[in-house]
């Protein structure tokens, strides 16, 4: 399929993403005071449940007669098994995100990850493929948050290729930010979909919570990014992730503070 172009730093859409971005940062922050509350009253709650129903299934698995109990207890640990989980996803997506920056080389970090992943895509048929900027260009970021991130991608990419496929993982350099292009030769995204895959809960995936792609735009744009999707059905998608370049220590030094978060 055919990549999107580099971006035009000078175009209107930037401040337009500038100001979206940061009307979604403020209702996450309104939505992770409430995050922190819902974690207390439902996580502790939910243990006590599985723990209990775990030993209830170890009790009637030594009275005869009893599977059926114990396949119904088992069904419902499993179900709050799964609220555990969702609640985790949200508290992820919603919690408060706690940047640790450094100065991180593009490059390396892309490596690392696909490295990680050729285990699973080989197990999938799946062949990997990498164009890395000879510039290795170089980030101020959380590395361990932009490779959750970029990690959740690429697992995406290889679920939409179940016969096998191409990954490939590009980098490259533009006026003001590094680029990551995550591809993929698998089902695509249907035209009607491709508006909300960033939406929070919107899923078409069987047992999915619909925060894995809402979670890794709010990482994406904690670090000043943005993130773009191009799909084509039965050709397969691109991800375009954009991550602003580390500037030189004398305009870091210049450049006036930015403000707390409150």
């Amino acid at each position: 399929m055919t990549l999107p172009a580099s971006p035009d730093p000078k175009h209107p859409r930037r401040l337009r993403r500038e100001t979206e971005r940061t009307a979604r940062q403020t209702q996450l922050a309104e939505m992770g005071k409430l995050a922190a509350g819902l974690a207390h009253e439902l996580k502790n709650p939910l243990s006590t449940l599985k723990l209990n129903l775990q030993l209830l299934q170890e009790d009637l698995s030594t009275l005869p007669g009893a599977e059926a109990s114990r396949n119904r207890a088992g069904t419902l640990w499993r179900v709050a098994d799964r609220l555990t989980h969702i609640l985790d996803d949200f508290l992820r997506y919603a919690g408060r995100v706690e940047l640790r920056p450094e100065d991180t080389e593009i490059n390396t970090l892309v490596q690392d990850l696909v490295d990680f992943l050729h285990p699973q895509a080989q197990a999938g048929n799946v062949r990997m493929h990498t164009a890395l900027s000879p510039e290795n260009p170089v980030c101020r970021l959380d590395a361990n948050l932009v490779k959750q991130a970029l990690l959740n991608l690429m697992i995406n990419a290889l679920q939409a290729m179940p016969d096998g496929g191409d990954l490939i993982v590009r980098t490259h350099v533009g006026r003001e930010h590094a680029i990551i292009d995550i591809s993929d030769t698998g089902v695509g995204i249907p035209p009607e979909h491709l508006d909300k895959v960033f939406d929070a809960y919107f899923t078409t995936k069987k047992g999915g919570t619909g925060l894995g792609l809402p979670t890794t735009r709010r990482l994406i744009e904690e670090h000043r990014g943005h993130i773009t999707v191009t799909s084509e059905p039965n050709r397969g998608t691109n991800f375009r992730v954009e991550l602003p370049l580390a500037r030189p220590a004398a305009d870091e030094e210049a450049a006036p503070p930015r403000a707390a978060k409150s």
